[in-house]
């Protein structure tokens, strides 16, 4: 992506956030570029102080990249689940980072797991979790605390990874206001 399609999607993300929490209609891209129609999953998270806010984002790439990204950031802000939906007085300082993803591709080995390169995707049963690239780096962690945090994160036991689990990697390109 360039540097314009990533400040256009950045400024997207955010004007479609202050819509829907204000009660207005979600804005349109009028001219979108070839990167903007390319067809990608993302994630788009929201931080307040530097904290977690809400993050939400999808696989699967049906649609356009823009139109992705301002449903990511729409559920973000009002649907994950670990916050209330944001309110107009959220938006005096919000800051947005969003992620767009390669295809998911299973892994037979947690050998394969590159720290700060590939985000994790687990399975087990009917539980999953996702953790994007750049946690374990925000956090200073190696492969072992990784995957255990993925676990922790799908609602299993941290030693989870170690036994029947289906395991997929997937890179991301991360870039925020």
């Amino acid at each position: 992506m360039t540097a314009k399609e990533k400040s256009a999607l950045l400024a997207l993300a955010r004007a479609t956030i202050v819509a829907r929490v204000n009660g207005q209609p979600l804005p349109e891209v009028a001219k979108p570029t070839k990167g903007l129609e390319s067809q990608s999953g993302c994630f788009v998270t929201i931080k307040q102080q530097g904290q977690l806010r809400g993050c939400i984002g999808s696989f699967v790439a049906t649609r356009p990249l823009w139109q992705t990204v301002q449903e990511m950031a729409v559920s973000a802000a009002t649907r994950d689940p670990r916050f209330y939906p944001m309110k107009p007085a959220d938006l005096v300082d919000f800051q947005l980072e969003i992620s767009v993803l390669s295809p998911l591709r299973q892994i037979q080995s947690v050998e394969e797991i590159k720290v700060g390169t590939h985000g994790i995707y687990l399975i087990k049963g009917t539980a999953h979790g996702v953790l994007l690239p750049q946690v374990a780096i925000e956090y200073g962690w190696d492969r072992e605390t990784f995957l255990r945090h993925t676990c922790l994160k799908a609602g299993l036991p941290e030693n989870s990874w170690q036994k029947e689990c289906e395991l997929y990697i997937f890179s991301a390109e991360v870039f925020g206001e």
